[in-house]
């Protein structure tokens, strides 16, 4: 088994991997801290094999908690912050997970975790690993996903998303039914990845449409209820195919 050890300041963040790490058998969730003082104090008095570890903490930072262990567990970041990512890979981080984290990422950080542990574990002992490997498989995607919005964490249901807008370093999320978008810290890339691509299309460098609420398309521009969105020519062709596959439904 790996003793895993969660260091969170959000609560909701706390039980969103705890779930995960409940759904791994060769994972045991030994204790749940809200900060870096309180798993100092956790691991002085029990043994841990894994550190699921955020980052923007307050009082110490997870950077700074990690630095200041003299023979540190493995340690995987959980952050909602991209910037990071160099400073955890310097301190031999795991693996870097950016919030909120699928279950399918979750699950390949702790399958790269575990192949690590074991290996030290036959280093040490000079046998074979103390674990066997457990092959666990990814359960379907689920149909929303978790976005850290307004000093909270938000649900998206993502048969609810009508498009999405990139901007700099936010995307603004925009859903039937709602008044106004869901603005968060995201990248495009990141809700491409997340959104089916059966049924989402990137349209423009700073758009991903819901390809079932198009209300018309013409020339460079489809509509979405109210909303008209641009069409670059780089993504035309999924738009017209789509169209086409539909039109006589």
């Amino acid at each position: 088994m790996v003793r895993c050890l969660l260091v969170d300041d959000e609560k909701l963040a706390l039980e969103l991997m705890e779930d995960n790490v409940m759904k791994v058998p060769y994972l045991k969730l030994m204790g749940k801290c809200k900060n870096a003082m309180e798993a100092m104090d956790f691991m002085r008095r029990e043994p841990v094999d894994l550190i699921f570890l955020d980052i923007q903490m307050p009082g110490i930072s997870g950077i700074q908690f990690l630095n200041s262990l003299t023979n540190p567990p493995l340690v995987i970041m959980a952050t909602a912050y991209d910037n990071y990512a160099l400073d955890g890979f310097n301190l031999d981080v795991v693996d870097y997970l950016l919030k909120p984290v699928s279950f399918d990422r979750f699950l390949k950080a702790v399958n790269k975790a575990y192949e690590l542990l074991s290996l030290r574990q036959q280093k040490d002992m000079g046998a074979q690993p103390v674990v066997q490997q457990v092959q666990v498989k990814a359960p379907a995607e689920p149909d929303y996903i978790f976005v850290n919005a307004d000093y909270s964490v938000v649900r998206i249901n993502i048969p609810d998303v009508l498009y999405v807008e990139g901007l700099k370093d936010y995307v603004k999320i925009y859903l039937a039914g709602a008044t106004k978008p869901v603005i968060t810290r995201l990248s495009m890339r990141f809700m491409e990845d997340k959104l089916p691509a059966d049924a989402f299309a990137r349209v423009h460098k700073s758009f991903i449409v819901a390809l079932d609420k198009i209300t018309a398309f013409k020339k460079n521009r489809v509509m979405i209820g109210e909303s008209e969105i641009s069409v670059s020519d780089n993504y035309k062709d999924k738009i017209l195919a789509y169209i086409g596959h539909h039109e006589n439904d």
